[in-house]
């Protein structure tokens, strides 16, 4: 065998002297002929184009060129933006206008629209920058559902000297979600009425860029756009082979198309890429002479005069050295490898703060003996490798997969997507405060991993669903809920809250509950999920200040004039939920009137224009003690009241509640979820969802809807 495996070594070592390679064809090009393929110093491949309209494949693409620079018109026939630099497979640099407030003078203050173009802006490559003091902005796009800001705050000192030019003193950016191609911008009054502005920049650019110099005597900055011809163009596989082509996607999942390695060209004109004349090309020229290589017939080779016997007696000779090479460099890759893993092992557990999490587990201090260590082999095994069949959901910053665990257990392990290695201690701490939490209405934070590249978050399995679908994609998987379910799932709720507003060590707010948050287990049982935006705060505290995040239909109206969150805040996230448990209205809808698309207005008004019987789900309105109903709606009202002095606590919330319950005794009917199966059935609509985080919980429902939430710094 080994004399055989010599034998053919050396044949193709023989071989491979002896056969020479594909050559370079003509010098392939970019551009369709007859067209201009550059403008000053930036190159335009097509579907690109320079002058009439056969010149590139849509007016989506056409580029103007004058002396000294060139203009994309693609998106809005009045502004002309520039190509910046250069255009790459699926990405092209413009320079955008910067948006200012009402308070510049010559200034725009108009947003920007490019749907309905093959344009994106990049979520990966751009940053949401506000530059002005004491600047709150908020970005919106397509999604109404999703808000995205910063707030400036020139009056923190620490901020000032903080590292990096955009830390929060004067300017302020963060991170840009998917798919969006409308950017709108609020800027929301503050103390001082200066002037004010937002755009999106470039990343890369923005690292090398100090905006406190020069930044007002600018118009435009540099963004990143990823754009795709797979609207007009798709290949089939002969083509793409024929072509010599590979393919990517961009973050939007929209794919375009480039050459292989060692071709060049243009993968979307015929022939293709094409192959490199390496003579010709001094950087992939393989001889040690340039005069050595030889370009015959369209192929090359380097000229040697060694005879070929010569060589394969050489090629003989030191295969059996080489077998033994290979063989030692085999296993020397074996235990390199090994020792390898164990290090890189070691430094994502260190960066990821394992180290200051075993100091936590240590310490008496922190009653932490229940969260648990994982480590990357169990967890590895408990998902079969992270097999795509066992997700559960996909959600901005993670998936979440299902897994059972060698003791038999079934839970959900979260995959994190990143973690900011500056707010380490923050999500140290968070782990600590979940696995804390020991309530039957708060689904558990079994443990978590380290030592892979990105956290794994180990919870309890919740298999039924959460609230939200339950109560809006009514179908034969999520029956409906009676009033008595209703007012048992509303109590348990409350009585989460009030245990982790009250009775937990350290209070903690919760900061994001909604439906969605919500999960139902096999008793229908309510379980508070979703802890990725959760504070816990000192007891002599009566707030905290964060950056302004969360769900339009939930949002404290207080808390976002404000930017600070009190329990209250929970109180009236609370207080919408009990209006969807007694309307089954989504929180925000079209549908409505423009006064009430807001679900709390429009039961408000309803309560005022006693219009409540009006507005009720079929099953609460069939109650026969409307009693209950009018307590329970009176109660919403008290939640959602627009100052937060004036709601109560979670804690009376809880005991009202029960109070009901107490004069009219609830069980669990399951007979009646059987009965209620073959209603009719309202269509299913779609909801939107929050950008996530590492910190969430998850459950094995088969709808789309993940809850999923941000970490934000305190």
């Amino acid at each position: 065998m080994a004399v055989q495996l010599v034998l053919r070594i050396a044949f193709f070592l023989l071989l491979t002297y002896g056969l020479v390679n594909e050559a370079a064809a003509a010098s392939p090009t970019i551009a369709k002929p007859g067209c201009i393929d550059r403008c000053g110093n930036v190159s335009i491949p097509y579907p690109f184009g320079i002058g009439p309209a056969d010149c590139y494949m849509a007016n989506w693409f056409e580029i103007v060129c004058n002396d000294t620079m060139s203009l994309l018109k693609p998106f809005y026939p009045v502004l002309a933006w520039r190509c910046w630099k250069s255009i790459l497979p699926g990405l092209i640099r413009v320079k955008m206008p910067i948006i200012s407030s009402s308070d510049c003078i010559n200034k725009s203050s108009v947003g920007v629209n490019i749907s309905g173009t093959p344009y994106f802006f990049s979520s990966y490559r751009n940053k949401f920058v506000s530059v002005g003091c004491d600047n709150l902005v908020t970005m919106t796009g397509l999604d109404p559902m999703v808000v995205v800001g910063c707030k400036t705050d020139c009056n923190n000192q620490e901020l000032k000297y903080k590292r990096g030019t955009c830390s929060g003193f004067n300017c302020c950016q963060t991170t840009v979600s998917y798919g969006i191609q409308v950017l709108n911008v609020t800027f929301v009054r503050t103390s001082r009425n200066n002037c004010k502005h937002a755009f999106l920049a470039e990343t890369q650019w923005l690292n090398k860029t100090d905006l406190s110099n020069h930044f007002l005597y600018w118009d435009y900055v540099p963004v990143v756009l990823e754009w795709t011809v797979s609207n007009f163009t798709v290949f089939d596989f002969n083509e793409i082979r024929a072509r010599h082509l590979d393919w990517d996607y961009t973050s939007y999942g929209a794919k375009y198309y480039y050459c292989r390695y060692g071709y060049e060209g243009n993968p979307y004109l015929l022939p293709g890429c094409q192959d490199i004349n390496e003579c010709e090309d001094q950087k992939r020229n393989r001889c040690p002479d340039k005069a050595d290589c030889e370009n015959t017939e369209g192929s090359y080779t380097c000229n040697r005069r060694k005879s070929r016997l010569k060589i394969a007696i050489i090629v003989i000779c030191t295969s059996f050295g080489v077998l033994f090479l290979l063989f030692i460099t085999w296993w020397l890759y074996k235990v390199i490898k090994k020792r390898n893993k164990i290090k890189l092992k070691k430094k994502f557990f260190k960066r990821n703060g394992g180290l200051l999490l075993q100091q936590q587990l240590s310490s008496n201090e922190n009653n932490v003996q229940k969260a648990k260590l994982f480590n990357s082999k169990e967890l590895e095994n408990a998902t079969d490798r992270f097999n795509e069949n066992r997700i559960l959901g996909k959600g901005g910053q993670g998936t979440v997969y299902k897994g059972m665990l060698i003791d038999g257990r079934i839970v959900a392990i979260k995959k994190c997507n990143t973690v900011d290695e500056g707010n380490l201690e923050q999500f140290i701490n968070e782990i600590i405060i979940l696995s804390q939490i020991n309530h039957r209405n708060v689904v558990k934070l079994l443990g978590c991993c380290l030592e892979t590249e990105v956290p794994l978050l180990v919870y309890e399995f919740i298999s039924n669903g959460t609230l939200f679908q339950y109560l809006h994609e009514k179908n034969e998987d999520f029956p409906l809920l009676t009033w008595n379910m209703r007012l048992r799932i509303a109590t348990e709720i409350a009585g989460a809250l009030s245990y982790l507003h009250s009775a937990a060590s350290l209070p903690i707010y919760h900061r994001d509950i909604k439906s969605s948050n919500i999960l139902l287990d096999d008793k229908y049982r309510a379980k508070v999920a979703d802890f990725g935006t959760s504070r816990s705060v000192a007891i002599d505290q009566t707030h905290v200040t964060t950056l302004v995040y969360g769900t339009f239909g939930y949002l404290d109206p207080e808390y976002f004039q404000t930017s600070q969150f009190t329990e209250k805040s929970d109180v009236y996230s609370f207080g919408v939920v009990l209006v969807e448990l007694l309307t089954g209205e989504k929180p925000v809808s079209l549908t409505r009137s423009q006064e009430g698309r807001n679900l709390s207005t429009y039961f408000v008004l309803s309560l005022k224009e006693n219009r409540l019987f009006d507005i009720l789900d079929t099953q609460v309105s069939k109650v026969g003690n409307k009693d209950e109903v009018m307590a329970i709606a009176n109660l919403a009202k008290r939640c959602l009241h627009l100052n937060g002095k004036k709601r109560p606590t979670m804690t009376e919330i809880m005991m009202e509640l029960e109070g009901v319950q107490k004069v009219s005794p609830i069980q669990p009917n399951f007979e009646e979820l059987e009965y209620v199966r073959n209603e009719e059935m309202e269509p299913r609509n779609e909801i939107s969802i929050s950008k996530s985080s590492c910190l969430e919980s998850s459950t094995a429902s088969s709808s789309d809807v993940l809850p999923l939430l941000s970490i934000k710094s305190i």
